[in-house]
């Protein structure tokens, strides 16, 4: 399968943080040709080995995905909502939606009509509790079908633009769990030495603990966590975003100064671009969770930039995606048993 077809697949599915099953029995059947041996655990973290007698690598990139949750069933039969993960209720009047009661229903987010607004209404954003989805059912049936607590997936949308950009939902961070497919791929003509593990893990949104189990259980010598950051929009802070056409890899505290120094050099000596990110403090990624797991593991962040994050509409580049399963693969392959010792000086 090409990795667009993966990812056009992958962000189509329901993941929603807690209930990632489908989605990890997708990822898990695509990473299966691919890997000695897959699992999906208790959690559903899905974890692919690709066996080497070297130093243990553990790559990862979080498969759930935000959302909402019915918090009440309005008189009428509209559906009140809670979020799942950081949903900016600006970006939900219109969009259509999927509620997953006793069975798929389709709805759409409704509000007040403007005709309807008071002059202080107009002059504010939407808040969440303006907000409802709308089944076009009557009452009771909304009643028999859903209850307070099935969650709703935002739009599932894949559209082609122009110069390989590809926008849609769910890309934060299955656009990242495409790289890890890709390199999987590409690594079927390489040779390594590196023991790998291609880790798409659960619960980031709500606060990476996918990553914490399983670099828990794994104990890899190394991790590279991946995820999306932001790329360059019209009246972002240019200190914040990054161009959409490279790889970012972040420096900071959070991340390991020698695994990112060798991920560097294996950027140069690919001829693969690379733009730094400064990350004084955490870094809000699966990178965080697995530096501090049992004795620490020294972990690097690789980001790919998106731009309108946490969005139905996220933009990411298709050439930037496959460098960054190229850079992955390269990194795999000169993994050796040697870096310990550089870890001391």
């Amino acid at each position: 399968m090409q990795v667009e077809e993966f990812l056009r697949s992958v962000t189509a599915l329901p993941g929603l943080t807690g209930q990632e099953g489908q989605v990890a029995e997708y990822i898990a059947a695509a990473f299966r040709p691919y890997a000695d041996e897959v699992k999906i655990d208790r959690c559903n973290n899905v974890i692919a080995h690709v066996k080497g007698d070297g130093p243990r690598l553990q790559f990862c990139a979080h498969l759930d995905e935000i959302g909402l949750m019915v918090s009440k069933i309005e008189e009428d039969g509209c559906l009140r909502l809670r979020n799942v993960g950081g949903v900016d209720p600006r970006i939900m009047p219109g969009m259509q939606v999927q509620v997953y009661g006793k069975r798929q229903l389709t709805g759409v987010i409704g509000a007040k009509a403007p005709h309807l607004l008071s002059q202080e209404e107009r002059e504010q954003n939407y808040k969440r509790e303006d907000l409802y989805v709308d089944l076009g059912m009557p009452a009771p049936q909304v009643r028999e079908l859903v209850q307070v607590g099935d969650l709703v997936a935002l739009e599932a949308r894949y559209v082609n633009l122009q110069n390989g950009r590809i926008a849609t939902k769910t890309a934060d961070d299955r656009a990242c769990v495409a790289i890890l497919y890709r390199a999987m791929q590409l690594l079927r003509g390489m040779k390594h030495k590196a023991d790998l593990y291609f880790v798409a893990t659960c619960q980031e949104e709500i606060g990476s603990y996918g990553a914490a189990m399983t670099a828990f259980s794994i104990q890899p010598d190394y991790g590279i966590a991946l995820d999306v950051c932001h790329a360059h929009t019209p009246g972002a802070p240019s200190w914040r975003t990054h161009e959409l056409d490279a790889l970012v890899a972040s420096t900071g505290p959070f991340v390991h100064s020698m695994v990112r120094r060798k991920l560097m050099e294996t950027a140069k000596q690919n001829n693969i671009q690379v733009q730094t990110a400064v990350v004084p403090r955490s870094t809000f990624t699966d990178a965080d969770s697995m530096n501090i797991q049992r004795g620490g593991i020294p972990t690097a962040l690789l980001e790919l930039p998106l731009k309108y994050m946490h969005t139905a509409v996220e933009v990411l580049d298709m050439h930037t995606l496959e460098e960054g399963a190229r850079l992955l693969a390269h990194f795999a392959c000169a993994a050796e048993l040697a870096w310990e010792d550089e870890l001391w000086t």
